[in-house]
């Protein structure tokens, strides 16, 4: 049996002085050395399966990036993320988003840790990419080339959209296509113009789009379509920055007519991702059942998309897999932890909807918005709970999108309590009222507890409602590319290029069916800005708390039109009862929006490498 000491282990601690390899047991970091301990060339890279073992190892850098992408969804408006779960169980798990700021401003100076972790997949990658590349190709034949093609590919995407990652927030960025193993290897790389990385991660994805089988060969591993679709995601936001501008990336120019291109080459491969490999949505699409306003028995089918018993459905393009045992809590997914409540197997409630998405979820009857909510204080007005239009009335909640319920919870909807992975039956969720003795319709319940949510609201949407399983201990496979997001994207861009067409209005349509609501009325693609705003609505509902909206606001350069101008009185953030609760963008300055659309460059890596530049804001 073959002894494996580092091929898991490589993790960059700091992109250039602190990058180290860890051996895969963790015993000692490999300081401004070659590894000279690695199995030789001649023991491990010989098989299908060494190349495997150092694939799954780039897999776990990769995941550990991506899959809590749901905090970032706090850089919009609709989301509140008020910290963090403090896992350190696992170098690989959990400890990347940590320590950074997750409101909708002030953000940009935060992500230090995040950039070195990327950086730290992209060298896991590459280890995968020059050993594969140099030690195995050169002598490979027949079925075992294509192995190793297919595994090589499935590297490249990863370190494709590592580095999309990094471009998206920080423009210009070092690109580092080799592996490392000394600090002096990097101490004077500079960082690159943001279309020759561009250009980089694009050879990437076409080598995986190439190579790559029409189907993943399992769950959690990377098919064609995966690599079609970050492809697409690649172009479109490129051609939101050309369309847009980036003023804030020194040397970056709009140009329409690069943006034209773009958008239409991001058109082609999201149409081919939905027309030719046979994805639907998640059970077609049908919205399924929905029970009774202030009941959870019944759950339309979007809540299931977002459990565990979806995984491995067709809709999910690609993810990042979770074992989710307790005898390995740092291979689970904590979105429990993160979503819910103390009732909740102790849960913290780190991230809740924020008020203003209660009025984003529209009408069954209509297909449109209904008129906002009043607020009132069911303390201070006694007919607050049967007012006509209340938020803190449950019966203005019918008729409403199906997404809505599956989403989240109002005053009394329930969800089940869960201690110590056993059921402790319905609890009912009611604001301000945590742990208290209430009768609902004669029948006593003790209410959902947390005072993590100040805006009326908790999430439902990736909120499991079956025991079995601690908080951290999930085995959801997170989604980073789904279909309808695809579809919306290719909406997006045919949009940009000739303004609403037939198919896209379809898709936007299969989007809207599972919340059970109508067809868009024609007025609503009368033309393109009518037709962007309804893109723009799904985006929001579909995609809420899932990592997206503040990607969005940036390349759409919308943060002024969600917070106001620069000097105005920027936007209070209230809850049910009307109670200003947190105020945004209140007299800031230019410097601020700045500093909100592209991220500072970590100054511990300018002290290490003279090299690097800082982005202008952060001047």
């Amino acid at each position: 049996m073959k002894k494996l000491q580092i091929i898991p282990g490589i993790f960059v601690l700091s992109l250039l002085s602190g990058i180290v390899l860890f051996h895969s047991s963790c015993k000692k970091t490999l300081l401004d050395q070659t590894p000279t301990t690695e199995l030789a060339a001649g023991e491990f890279w010989k098989t299908d399966a060494d190349a495997t073992i150092a694939l799954m190892s780039a897999y776990a850098a990769t995941r550990a990036v991506f899959d809590r992408d749901y905090y970032l969804d706090g850089h919009g408006e609709y989301t509140r993320v008020r910290g963090t779960s403090a896992t350190n169980l696992n170098i690989l798990r959990g400890d990347a988003y940590q320590n950074a700021n997750y409101d909708p401003t002030g953000y940009g100076s935060s992500f230090d840790k995040y950039f070195r972790y990327l950086y730290g997949a992209v060298n896991r990658c590459n280890y995968v990419i020059e050993n594969i590349s140099t030690r195995m190709l050169p002598t490979a034949s027949g079925k075992g080339l294509e192995n190793l093609e297919i595994i090589l590919a499935e590297a490249r995407l990863l370190r494709g959209m590592t580095y999309f990652r990094l471009i998206s927030m920080w423009g210009d960025v070092p690109y580092i296509g080799n592996v490392v193993f000394t600090n002096e290897e990097v101490s004077t790389l500079p960082r690159l113009p943001i279309v020759q990385v561009k250009d980089s991660i694009m050879a990437d994805f076409n080598y995986a789009v190439q190579k790559l089988p029409a189907k993943a060969s399992g769950v959690g591993r990377s098919g064609k379509p995966a690599a079609l679709a970050f492809r697409g995601k690649l172009q479109l936001f490129w051609a939101s920055w050309k369309k847009n501008g980036w003023p804030e990336l020194e040397g970056f120019k709009q140009n329409a007519a690069e943006a034209t291109t773009a958008f239409t080459a991001a058109a082609a491969d999201f149409n081919d991702v939905i027309t030719n490999y046979g994805l639907a949505l998640y059970k077609n699409g049908d919205p399924g059942q929905i029970d009774a306003l202030g009941k959870a028995d019944v759950l339309p089918n979007y809540y299931e998309l977002f459990t565990p018993k979806a995984n491995g459905n067709s809709e999910m393009i690609m993810v990042f897999t979770h074992l989710g045992i307790p005898a390995n809590p740092s291979q689970g997914e904590e979105l429990m932890r993160d979503f819910s409540g103390r009732t909740i197997e102790g849960s913290q409630c780190w991230v809740a909807p924020r008020y203003e998405i209660a009025d984003r979820y529209q009408l069954i009857s209509t297909g449109d918005f209904a008129p906002k909510m009043v607020q009132l204080n069911p303390t201070t007005n006694a007919a607050a709970r049967t007012t006509l239009n209340s938020a803190v009335n449950p019966n203005t909640y019918a008729d409403r999108d199906y997404r809505m319920k599956a989403s989240i919870m109002w005053d009394y909807e329930m969800a089940i309590g869960l201690t110590s992975l056993k059921s402790t039956g319905y609890s009912p969720f009611i604001y301000q009222t945590w742990a208290g003795n209430v009768v609902i319709n004669g029948t006593p319940y003790i209410s959902y507890n947390t005072d993590g949510s100040n805006s009326g609201y908790v999430f439902r949407k990736f909120v499991r409602n079956y025991e079995g399983l601690g908080r951290s201990e999930g085995d959801y496979a997170w989604p980073v590319m789904r279909l309808a997001d695809v579809y919306l994207m290719y909406a997006e861009a045919v949009n940009e290029v000739t303004g609403p067409k037939a198919d896209a209005i379809g898709y936007i349509n299969l989007v809207r069916r599972r919340g059970n609501l109508p067809a868009l009325k024609p007025e609503k693609y009368a033309n393109k800005q009518v037709f962007f705003d309804a893109i723009e609505q799904e985006r929001i509902i579909e995609l809420v708390a899932e990592g997206q909206r503040g990607f969005d606001l940036r390349r759409w350069r919308a943060i002024e039109r969600v917070w106001g101008p620069p000097g105005s009185a920027g936007v209070w953030r209230q809850d049910t009862w009307g109670a200003n609760q947190q105020r945004y963008y209140q007299n800031s300055a230019d410097r601020t929006y700045q500093q909100n659309y592209i991220f500072r460059i970590p100054p511990a890596e300018r002290d290490r490498n003279p090299n690097l530049t800082q982005n202008t804001p952060w001047l």
